[in-house]
C-alpha cells in the first residue's frame, strides 16, 4: 500500500520534478559561467525581487485551479504599494496591513462580479485591472510616492535573516506553506479543484463551489496586496505605474508549473518553482549583459517572457490533446 501511495504522489509531482531539474540546471549553468552569480548578494537580491512575482503566481494558480483568470493582480499590486507608501509614517505594522487590505478588498470586488452578478472573469478583472491603475495614478498624482524611512518600512524589503534570506521571501515561502496546506489538506482545496474540473457537477453534489471560488478571487488579491507592501517597501516608495505585465508572468508560471489553464488541476509548488525559474532565467540574462555578449533592454526582456509564454502553452494544449485522444 505504501509503494503505490509513493508511486502515486511520483504521478502527481511529475510537473514539479521536471521544472525543479530545469532549476537546478539554470543554477549550475550561471555558477560555471560567472563570477559572482553564488554571491551572497546576488541571491539575497534575486530572492527578495522575485518574492512580488511568487506572491501573485500562488495567488494566480488558485484562481486557475479553480478555472478562471485574474489579470488584475499587476495592477493591484501597484495601487497597494501606493496606499502602503501613504500608511508607511505610522509604523511597518499597519502599512503593510493597509496593502493587504487594500489588495483584499480588489479581491472580493472580483469575487462579488464573477460569482454574484455572474460576469466572466476575464471580463472582470480586466475591468478591475483598469480601475485599480486609475485609482493609483489618481490617489498618487501620477508621481512615485515616497515611503517614511524613520518607521522602519523598508525593513521589510531591504533586510534579509543572517544577510542571505530576504524578509519578503521568508514571508513569502510562509504564505506558499499556507495555501498548499489549505488545498492539499482541506475539504475547501479539495472543492476549488473540483469546480475547476467541473463547476455544474461540483454544485450537483452539494459542494460550496461559490465560497470556494469567493477564497480564490481574495487570496489572489491578498497576494496581490501584499507584493505591492514589498514593492513600495523594497523601492522606498510606491510605485503607481508599475504592475502591468505582471499578471502574464503569473500566468507564465503557473502554466510552467503544470496547471491546466481550463482547471481542475494544478500545484503550488511547482507553481513556486516556476516563479523562481522564469526569474532566474532573466537574472541570466543580466549577467550575459554584463558580459557584452549581447545588450537586451527591459523592452527585448518582455519580448522574451511573451514568446515563453506562448510556446509554454502551446506546448500545454498539444499535451493536452495527446492525453484526451489516448
Amino acid at each position: 500500500m505504501t509503494t503505490v501511495s509513493w508511486r502515486q504522489r511520483l504521478a502527481d509531482n511529475g510537473q514539479a520534478t521536471g521544472v525543479c531539474v530545469i532549476l537546478l540546471a539554470l543554477v549550475c549553468l550561471g555558477l560555471i559561467r560567472y563570477d559572482n552569480f553564488g554571491s551572497a548578494y546576488n541571491l539575497s537580491s534575486f530572492l527578495n525581487y522575485n518574492a512580488m512575482f511568487v506572491l501573485i503566481s500562488l495567488g494566480m494558480c488558485l484562481v486557475i485551479i479553480t478555472g478562471g483568470i485574474d489579470l488584475s493582480v499587476g495592477t493591484v499590486a501597484a495601487l497597494s504599494s501606493v496606499t502602503a507608501a501613504y500608511v508607511s509614517p505610522y509604523g511597518l505594522v499597519p502599512a503593510l496591513l493597509a496593502g493587504l487590505a487594500t489588495g483584499l478588498a480588489a479581491g472580493l470586488v472580483n469575487a462579488v462580479m464573477i460569482t454574484r452578478l455572474h460576469i466572466p472573469p476575464f471580463i472582470a478583472t480586466l475591468a478591475s485591472l483598469l480601475a485599480a491603475k486609475g485609482t493609483a495614478l489618481i490617489i498618487s498624482g501620477n508621481q512615485t510616492v515616497p515611503v517614511d524611512w524613520a518607521s522602519g518600512f523598508t525593513r521589510l524589503g531591504m533586510e534579509s535573516i543572517g544577510g542571505l534570506l530576504p524578509w519578503s521571501f521568508a514571508i513569502t515561502l510562509v504564505v506558499g506553506a499556507g495555501l498548499w496546506w489549505l488545498v492539499e489538506q482541506r475539504p475547501i482545496g479539495r472543492t476549488m479543484l473540483a469546480v475547476g474540473d467541473n463547476e455544474e457537477a461540483a454544485h450537483l453534489m452539494g459542494l460550496p463551489a461559490r465560497k470556494a471560488k469567493t477564497l480564490a478571487y481574495l487570496i489572489s488579491g491578498g497576494c496581490a496586496g501584499l507584493a505591492g507592501v514589498f514593492l513600495a517597501s523594497g523601492f522606498g516608495a510606491g510605485q503607481p505605474l508599475e504592475g502591468l505585465g505582471w499578471e502574464l508572468t503569473a500566468i507564465a508560471a503557473v502554466v510552467v508549473g503544470g496547471t491546466l489553464l481550463t482547471g481542475g488541476k494544478g500545484s503550488l509548488v511547482a507553481t513556486l518553482i516556476g516563479a523562481l525559474m522564469l526569474g532566474l532565467i532573466f537574472n541570466l540574462l543580466n549577467f550575459e549583459n554584463g558580459l557584452g555578449t549581447f545588450n537586451l533592454s527591459a523592452y527585448w526582456q518582455m519580448v522574451i517572457r511573451g514568446a515563453f509564454l506562448f510556446v509554454v502553452i502551446a506546448i500545454q494544449v498539444q499535451i493536452t490533446r495527446t492525453r484526451n485522444t489516448g
